[in-house]
């Protein structure tokens, strides 16, 4: 049984949020896991919060605290509403099982079928995915969660220069963003979408030693100490190494391999890295290529020591995100408030 299965097993038991010490001791003692590790407990808090960063709001997991997890089940999530997480309240989240579609994933649906091309208050997009079974939940304010989901994909699109999925209107109203056509916001989206280009060109040019120092620095403004990149060697072995810092409650050794390559990440490369592995390390591969499948499930091989992957797309995401090789600028960009003209300068 994986790390995550066995969490998963063990909150559900609980019924409530655990702390990662624990969560460990109480996998150990049901035998669901076994760890020839010193740290178990370490590995365990990694790997939640890895899925966590991974999947997003298909995680299971959400983290309630230094070092304490909860199922969505058993959490609620902070919308910036005026909802707080409140270990043993229940989150709003959609099941797996059922419709298999995120928050998101319900509003884009909705707005497509109902919106007409025109913004829906988000507790209609609630009500309207609820009601037609797309969204499956226990939580007690699942309209807060909708919208809050919402603001942060488009908060989180906007900082890495895509162009939001959403658009937010005044006062709680949503719409598409593909609805704008070929206007302002459709412009520059498309000189942004260019600028990615170039910028994954730029790294393809770069010298091997370059691109080790530049996935450093991307790596230190990540949240990672005592970066350090390690003697060249080609492309074997480990080109960096560093501590991820997690809450200043957790940190990780990462040993990082950084790939400057055209061709896909097969599975020897990610059973090199692992073999590499320094005491209580966990590695990292960052290439500006892709991986293959077989690449992929070697990473996640239970019971092994997990190896994350990067792929060329998301490591030029997470530059721009962190302003590494570009510059950002903000126009200040103006809407007509209808409501307010309408509303309030009758009053």
């Amino acid at each position: 049984m994986s790390v995550q299965s066995a969490a998963i097993q063990v909150l559900k038991e609980a019924g409530k949020p655990l702390h990662a010490t624990e969560i460990t001791e109480r996998i150990l003692k049901a035998n669901l896991w076994k760890s020839d590790g010193k740290t178990p407990e370490a590995t365990i808090s990694a790997r939640l919060y890895t899925d966590i960063k991974k999947n997003g709001d298909r995680s299971p997991f959400i983290k309630v605290g230094p070092q304490t997890f909860a199922l969505w089940d058993f959490a609620e999530a902070s919308s910036g509403l005026g909802s707080v997480q409140t270990p043993g309240e229940e989150t709003p989240r959609p099941s797996p099982a059922s419709s298999g579609l995120s928050f998101n994933d319900c509003a884009q649906k909705v707005l497509e079928e109902f919106g007409d091309k025109k913004p829906m208050h988000y507790r209609e997009i609630t009500e309207k995915a609820l009601e037609k079974g797309w969204l499956v939940t226990n939580g007690k304010t699942p309209e807060a969660s909708m919208y809050a989901q919402i603001l942060t994909e488009i908060k989180r699109q906007q900082k890495r220069g895509e162009r939001p999925r959403f658009v937010q209107y005044g006062r709680g109203h949503v719409g598409l963003s593909q609805w704008m056509g070929h206007g302002l916001e459709s412009q520059i989206e498309g000189h942004n979408q260019q600028v990615r280009k170039d910028l994954y060109k730029r790294l393809l040019a770069m010298k091997p030693g370059e691109f080790e120092i530049l996935v450093s620095l991307l790596l230190t403004e990540m949240g990672f100490e005592t970066v350090e990149a390690t003697k060249l060697s080609g492309d074997g072995g480990i080109d960096v190494r560093g501590t991820l810092v997690v809450g200043e409650a957790v940190r990780i050794k990462m040993a990082v391999q950084a790939k400057r390559w055209k061709n896909n990440v097969q599975a020897p490369v990610v059973q090199q890295v692992r073999g590499s592995l320094g005491a209580h390390e966990q590695g990292l591969i960052i290439t500006t290529s892709d991986f293959s499948s077989g690449a992929v499930k070697e990473a996640a091989q239970p019971d092994k020591t997990p190896i994350a992957l990067m792929n060329g797309e998301q490591l030029v995401m997470l530059l721009m995100e962190h302003d590494i090789g570009v510059l950002r600028s903000t126009p200040d960009l103006f809407e007509l408030d209808e409501d307010t003209l309408a509303t309030r300068v009758r009053e």
